[in-house]
């Protein structure tokens, strides 16, 4: 299988992620224009299983390192075959109270509160569970990010001021997303070994491990997508029949296309953590609110017309810029 082997292209490939991780979101912007988001969604857990299955079988199966894909997966424990589910089961969770929150309050609100929350979470949980750089500078570039988040909410309450609108739901919503999506990354570097080139047995490695996690999703969804379906947050009530008559070829795609790119991220950012550890490969990753803030902001114009926020917006990219180079150093250093 291929792994990376240098601290280098490892950052590259977390950045790669970030791209991923920051921009799938904008598939649901344009599908949900004609159809609800729980439908959207079905495509996009079977976009994550389809793109994590073929690297697998493609980067997961040849060269001469570590195991195949499917050696690696016959040999595995009942121990990292849970937790791998589990994780995808914890992120289906924390991913659809995203997506909700991402219709109720738009991507320049929920990605930074949600994400960023997780990527404090996340950080912490994981340098806990492998202590791999600096902790005085991965944590002071947590405490940018954080300090990011903050002022990305004071935007949003100014973004609500005078409509009617209270900003609660969303960043509660967002909040609880954050959270829990702060703990799906540990479940699944628990289930792999921390040696690519010649792993643990009964552990995975991260193709593996990047499959058993989109399975868990998946199956997941039947049971948290489903009661977002019929018990919706947001928006009104959609069935199952609905899927099969109103989704359109093109709206599929659009689905499909939005979870192959985060699952490209996911399979990518796993393999990164070999050389980089999994606190700072995750933080790294999850530099995705960066990203989505400035899609929220340039290209949706979601804080069009809104006075007295430019200058907040402004620091807050500031704020995670200096944030992501400090987690990218605390290797090095």
């Amino acid at each position: 299988m291929y792994v990376v082997s240098t601290y280098p292209m490892a950052v590259l490939f977390t950045v790669i992620t970030m791209l991923c991780w920051g921009s799938w979101a904008n598939t649901q912007k344009l599908s949900t224009k004609s159809w609800a988001f729980q439908l959207f969604y079905w495509d996009y857990a079977l976009g994550v299983l389809l793109l994590s299955l073929l690297l697998a079988f493609t980067m997961g199966s040849f060269g001469q390192e570590g195991r195949s894909f499917i050696a690696d997966l016959m040999q595995a424990d009942s121990r990292s075959f849970g937790l791998a589910l589990l994780g995808g089961a914890v992120f289906n969770l924390a991913n659809i109270l995203l997506v909700i929150a991402i219709d109720i309050a738009g991507m320049a609100v929920a990605f930074p509160v949600g994400i960023g929350l997780a990527l404090v979470v996340g950080v912490v949980a994981n340098y806990i569970g492998s202590p791999i750089g600096n902790p005085l500078i991965l944590f002071i570039g947590v405490a940018f990010v954080t300090g990011a988040i903050l002022l990305d909410a004071m935007a949003y309450r100014k973004k609500s001021a005078g409509t009617g609108n209270t900003p609660r739901k969303g960043i509660i919503i967002s909040i609880a997303a954050g959270i829990l999506m702060g703990f799906f990354y540990y479940f699944v570097a628990a289930s792999m070994s921390t040696d690519f080139i010649q792993p643990t047995a009964g552990k995975f490695t991260p193709y593996t491990a990047s499959v058993i996690f989109s399975v868990g999703l998946l199956l997941s969804n039947f049971v948290w997508n489903t009661y977002a379906m019929y018990r919706p947050i947001s928006g009104e009530k959609v069935t199952y029949r609905q899927y099969f008559t109103k989704g359109t070829p093109k709206l599929h795609l659009i689905g499909l296309l939005g979870g192959m790119i985060w699952s490209l991220g996911m399979t990518l950012n796993i393999i990164a953590s070999g050389q980089a550890g999994f606190a700072i490969s995750y933080g790294l990753g999850q530099g995705a609110t960066l990203v989505a803030a400035l899609w929220g902001v340039f290209i949706w114009k979601e804080f069009k017309g809104v006075k007295g926020v430019s200058h907040l917006i402004t620091m807050m990219f500031v704020l995670f810029i200096i944030g992501l180079a400090l987690i990218i150093f605390a290797r090095i250093y």
